[in-house]
């Protein structure tokens, strides 16, 4: 009996010791790459801030190119965190070859979808109208999307390249890059956009300007790492670039395509709310583009762990260690969810200074956009917890390359649900913007409950995970 109480005793020692492990090394790869993803969020919501001291209806304009760009681009991302998976799990099985050629082929996929991505932002003319927006807004909003539809090209290939040094566990290189990016959109943004340095006053054309510029010096910057830090430059990344591996390129697309249709569903209906909004005024969009901004900017920190718990899970999926796959995504989905219930709390009790970050509270004329934007920041306070969860849940499934479910969980909670209750609230019952937040609300929780479940359930089937691994 002593016996066995030692061993039990020794046992929930080292389960416990293991768990802390595991928490370190979680929050030593996350917390560059979340701080990382408030800069990648940063040099949109310094665009935001500026082009607020335009005005309201240049807030509106901008609203409409930035949405459909994000929509475009982040489908990309989805798709191109097989990059990060793949490479992880072939870190963890010490096969650099497959690492080599799963990089090369990002790029290529960057540039597959990059090309007909641009031509999809030329159409924004026919596109907006089509969408019922206001014709002032629109004619206000082409100008900058003709511009900001060149960021495309870049930036997913800075998303490709950015995978893979996360994969290998160098995150503070990314983070360093997208402060640099920031600290030189808002330079660009203060010259371009005002007149100041000499420059011309652009308006939201500068801003776009700006954009492009910043992501083309990311996308060098990464490049630049890539062919000189020793841990990199070993792989010979760009040696042989033109040289085509079809299998792997298909690879990509087979397990990044759901998870960015996945991640498309999601944000497709939040880019969609910015519309729904537009046919409500310009004073909602203004409203609504400040509070998801808001919730956007905390959305970067489980974003960022939900990378790190990719890496975490693909590592021990290569290692097969069942155990460690389980503590990996326990790990992640703790510190996620209790950095967010914090935020919920920041909402709810301070809505007017943070809205004035970004509208003057004194002008009598952004009075209707205050009280909005303060109704909204109460939802998105509410669904703070569980967007966090729905992250870094994607973010677990996909380090085992289970996308396919988080999709179709995510095509229902999204629109089969979210969507038709937007409209019913928004629009059938009079709820107006209150309707459309709380279809948006709805789809979270849902999203969330069911990924946890899935999570749950894949980390109990022994054979699943073996199978994978092999």
């Amino acid at each position: 009996m002593s016996n066995d109480t030692t061993i039990d005793a020794s046992a929930r020692a080292e389960a416990t010791r293991a768990w802390r492990v595991e928490i370190r090394a979680t929050l030593t790869l996350a917390w560059p790459l979340a701080i990382a993803q408030v800069g990648q969020i940063a040099i949109n919501t310094t665009d935001v801030l500026m082009i607020g001291r335009l005005g309201a209806d240049e807030l509106a304009a901008s609203a409409l190119g930035t949405w459909l760009y994000l929509t475009l681009n982040l489908f990309g991302l989805g798709v191109l965190t097989a990059v990060s998976a793949l490479t992880a799990q072939a870190y963890g099985a010490r096969e650099p070859r497959a690492i080599r050629r799963t990089v090369r082929q990002g790029l290529w996929a960057a540039l597959a979808m990059g090309v007909p991505f641009v031509f999809v932002m030329a159409q924004a003319d026919w596109l907006f109208v089509l969408l019922g927006q206001p014709p002032q807004t629109v004619a206000l909003a082409l100008p900058f999307v003709a511009i900001l539809k060149w960021t495309l090209l870049p930036s997913l290939g800075f998303i490709a390249l950015r995978f893979f040094i996360i994969a290998l566990g160098r995150p503070r290189l990314v983070m360093a890059t997208l402060f640099g990016g920031v600290a030189l959109n808002a330079l660009l943004d203060y010259a371009l956009i005002f007149g100041n340095f000499g420059a011309p006053a652009l308006g939201l054309e500068g801003a776009a300007m700006a954009t492009v510029g910043v992501y083309t010096a990311m996308f060098l910057a990464m490049a630049a790492v890539v062919l000189t830090v020793p841990q990199f430059r070993r792989y010979h990344v760009f040696a042989r670039l033109w040289r085509s591996d079809w299998p792997r390129f298909a690879q990509i697309f087979r397990i990044g395509t759901p998870a960015g249709i996945g991640v498309l569903m999601e944000i497709g209906l939040f880019a969609a709310a910015v519309y729904l909004m537009g046919m409500i005024g310009p004073d909602a969009v203004a409203a609504h583009t400040i509070a998801i901004q808001c919730a956007a900017v905390t959305f970067m920190i489980p974003l960022g762990i939900a990378q790190a718990a990719t890496v975490r899970v693909g590592m021990a999926l290569g290692r097969r260690d069942r155990a460690g796959i389980g503590r990996a995504a326990g790990a992640a989905l703790a510190v996620g969810v209790g950095f967010m219930a914090v935020m919920a709390v920041t909402f709810w009790v301070v809505p007017r200074p943070i809205i004035g970050l970004f509208i003057d509270l004194d002008a009598p004329e952004n009075a209707v956009v205050i009280a909005l934007a303060v109704q909204f920041l109460v939802f998105a306070g509410a669904f703070q917890v569980f967007d966090g969860a729905q992250s870094i849940g994607t973010g677990i499934l996909r380090g085992i390359s289970d996308t396919r479910v988080p999709m179709l969980m995510a095509t229902v909670s999204f629109w089969l649900i979210g969507f038709p209750v937007c409209i019913g609230l928004g629009f059938g019952l009079g709820w107006h913007g209150t309707g459309i937040w709380i279809g948006l609300s709805l789809s979270l929780v849902l999203f969330a409950g069911l990924l946890v479940r899935r999570i749950y359930r894949r980390n109990r089937d022994v054979a699943a995970c073996r199978r994978l691994a092999a």
